[in-house]
């Protein structure tokens, strides 16, 4: 970032840069597809790129940063989604399958952490088989939610973003899901 300040920066899509590392035209890219800034998919890039060094060595692997998760797993795992104040915080979550990994499970929230978002959501949650990916996605899909009255228009903007597997959305005590999404209770 020191040589190029905007990757930092920037809120909308940067170009491609052909001689970056490959995390940084992930971050390119997942930026390009869901209309943010390339950062808008660091802490999904990390969690994908740490997530897919550990593989060779454990057929489970799960890294969380940040609420943004890799996750390769031989067994069936309940993923209980914060969404700070709401009272569904904590008490519903999703069910992801062994052979729906390696995925990324991504969480953006505009109430709760530092993350910069322009929404009102307390959680979108995002499933994908690139966590990049989901944690942009999250993000954009989190700046468009100011209200419950907008998790519908929420989850249709998800459903145009390929690449997406599911969507879980957020706002007080309202939620709304589409896609490859088993919803869970949590005691």
């Amino acid at each position: 970032m020191a040589n190029h300040p905007r990757f930092g920066e920037s809120l909308i899509p940067l170009e491609d840069d052909t001689l970056a590392p490959q995390v940084v035209r992930e971050m390119l890219l997942a930026g390009r597809k869901c209309g943010v800034g390339p950062m808008a998919g660091v802490a999904g890039a990390v969690a994908h790129f740490v997530g897919q060094d550990l593989l060779p060595f454990s057929k489970d692997v799960i890294v969380e940063n940040g609420g943004d998760i890799f996750m390769k797993s031989s067994e069936k795992r309940r993923v209980a989604i914060y969404a700070g104040s709401s009272p569904l915080s904590l008490r519903i979550g999703v069910v992801i399958r062994p052979e729906q990994t390696p995925l990324g499970i991504c969480t953006s929230s505009g109430t709760v952490g530092h993350s910069r978002s322009s929404g009102r959501a307390d959680a979108v949650c995002i499933i994908s088989d690139n966590p990049t990916l989901a944690d942009a996605a999250a993000t954009s899909v989190g700046n468009h939610i100011k209200s419950r009255a907008d998790i519908e228009q929420g989850l249709r903007l998800a459903q145009r973003i390929e690449g997406i597997q599911g969507v879980l959305a957020i706002v007080g005590d309202a939620m709304g899901a589409w896609g490859d999404v088993e919803l869970v209770g949590i005691e």
